[in-house]
């Protein structure tokens, strides 16, 4: 009976001197579990699962580099994207509009990995038949623009300062969407618009016939940034491998699926100056 009752302890001392190791097991493997963070601005029709299966495997190009799982989350609201970043729920983020990652850099410590190409533009458009054929004609002319808060308003705004032209002195009608600004253009309700390089009008505004008469300065496009917990040498990591993807098939695959050509790590310095360059 001694000798069941001693190795009846041996067996509990055993068990409990586990019991810390198998309590930290889940915490280490819930430590490699990062979170990528994704938004496609309000031009976006896909729902959760879609996002998700759209940029898998870009998650996984990004876990190979880091050697960690990393999950797609989608950041439907620009709410919960700025919540995302400013409580450092998301290890990564990409999204567009480009503000946001910017204010990530800029407010929340987040670190610059890359943006894709092509990079973004304000295009300066008017109607088929129109007089206009530079942009020192804007001014002093009907304009409209997307609503006021976007991103790309903004941008179209920057630019037209840029070029003497303000937009608070001038005549301008902010409509909800960018496919509204080709129909006032259409209807002659504004004589130019300014509309994002990447929107559908902009793809389309010269096969129909439209005329584009000014294209701004490029700026960074659908950057992807990183927590600060994400070390030096991980983020250089990621950044040779996003770079590599043209060079195999799967890489272009996955470039295809998320609808860019390539990715650039060199448009840091851009990013940095973009928030004073809106002026926000």
């Amino acid at each position: 009976m001694r000798g069941m009752r001693t190795l009846t302890l041996i067996v509990g001392a055993c068990l409990l001197g586990a019991g810390p190791a198998q309590a930290q097991a889940p915490a280490s493997a819930q430590a490699q579990q990062l979170i990528l963070g994704i938004s496609e601005g309000t031009s976006g029709g896909l729902d959760h699962a879609q996002v998700i299966a759209k940029y898998q495997g870009l998650a996984e190009v990004i876990g190979k580099a880091v050697k960690a799982k990393v999950s797609v989350v989608f950041a439907r609201e620009f709410k919960q994207l700025e919540e995302g970043m400013q409580t450092g729920r998301f290890d990564f983020v990409m999204a567009r509009p480009s503000d946001y990652p910017a204010r990530g850099m800029r407010d929340y410590g987040y670190s610059y990995i890359a943006s894709t190409k092509p990079d973004g533009q304000c295009f300066v458009i008017v109607p088929k038949g129109s007089a206009l054929k530079t942009i020192d004609e804007v001014k002093g002319k009907r304009i409209a623009l997307p609503e006021q808060i976007a991103y790309m308003s903004r941008f179209c705004a920057a630019e037209l300062r840029d070029k003497g032209i303000l937009v608070d002195k001038e005549s301008v009608q902010f409509v909800r969407e960018q496919a509204a600004v080709g129909f006032y253009l259409d209807n002659k309700f504004a004589d130019v618009g300014g509309v994002a390089s990447y929107s559908g009008i902009a793809k389309k505004w010269e096969k129909d016939g439209g005329r584009i008469i000014h294209k701004s300065v490029p700026q960074p496009y659908f950057p992807m940034v990183a927590h600060k917990r994400i070390k030096p040498e991980q983020l250089k990591a990621i950044q040779e491998e996003l770079l590599a993807l043209p060079g195999s098939d799967a890489g272009k695959d996955v470039l295809k699926r998320i609808g860019v050509e390539q990715f650039d790590t060199t448009s840091e310095p851009r990013m940095r100056e973009l928030l004073k360059w809106l002026n926000i």
